[in-house]
């Protein structure tokens, strides 16, 4: 087991617009509480992405933020040679876009890095509000027993490939697409009750809150992964007010 983790946050100064920073906080706080040292290394646009990090976090941001992120990762390399060697990787909302096949940003479809096998076109409707899932347990994910909960406030329509599984099936909200996007493909149900994606290393969700603050269990899922160990082998944190958080938030 690791004991000590480096958390790379990926861009924050182009895909932070919504509080997703806090993401690699939550990580670096719940490893420190378990006795371990975290430190966050921030990777600002045009800094080389390192390939060796424990855990990586990608945020959300705007149509021209998305193509910069998208552009220099892509040129960079480095977090796809981490994703190819396994590292675990979260993208939240732009973040989850960016690290798929493509999108639609300034009016065009923008290549992305294709570590998810998803393409992102545009809802008619802004989908924002609150959103609760019930997770697949598909490939990585597969230790997750409880409802995964955040606050969505999208544009994007992304429909998965085959090579990626929905994070979550929505019990509340629209996750990656409504109605009208999904009648579009032979997979419509499969699409249309799915809330973000997993493929290989990389989780990747609409959800916004931070994400990690109102799911622990999916936080220490990301920090299992970067140490090594099964989930199950970390010691249990109990936190009352993050347990308040969550039963507010489920209701």
């Amino acid at each position: 087991m690791a004991d000590q983790l480096t958390i790379g946050l990926v861009l924050p100064d182009v895909l932070g617009t919504y509080g997703d920073d806090g993401n690699a906080l939550v990580l670096r706080q719940r490893a420190r509480m378990r006795g371990f040292e975290a430190e966050i290394l921030p990777i600002k646009l045009g800094d080389a992405v390192p390939e060796d990090l424990d855990v990586y976090c990608l945020g959300g941001g705007e149509d021209t933020a998305q193509i910069l992120a998208a552009e220099h990762l892509i040129a960079d390399g480095g977090l796809t040679r981490a994703a190819w060697a396994g590292r675990p990787i979260l993208g939240v909302c732009a973040g989850l876009q960016v690290l798929g096949e493509s999108f639609r940003a300034g009016g065009r479809v923008i290549d992305g890095l294709g570590l998810i096998d998803a393409t992102t076109v545009s809802l008619q409707t802004r989908a924002i509000g609150e959103i609760t899932s019930t997770p697949t347990r598909a490939g990585l994910t597969a230790d997750l027993t409880e409802p995964l909960t955040g606050f969505e406030n999208h544009l994007g329509a992304t429909l998965l490939g085959p090579g990626a599984e929905p994070l979550g099936r929505v019990t509340r909200g629209i996750g990656n697409c409504d109605v009208a996007a999904s009648a579009d493909v032979s997979d419509g149900t499969r699409q249309r009750f799915a809330e973000g994606a997993v493929q290989g290393s990389v989780i990747a969700t609409y959800m916004h809150g931070p994400v990690l603050a109102r799911n622990p269990q999916l936080a220490d899922l990301l920090l299992a992964r970067a140490m090594g160990v099964a989930l199950g082998e970390l010691e249990p944190l109990e936190i009352a007010v993050v347990d308040k958080l969550r039963l507010e938030r489920l209701k």
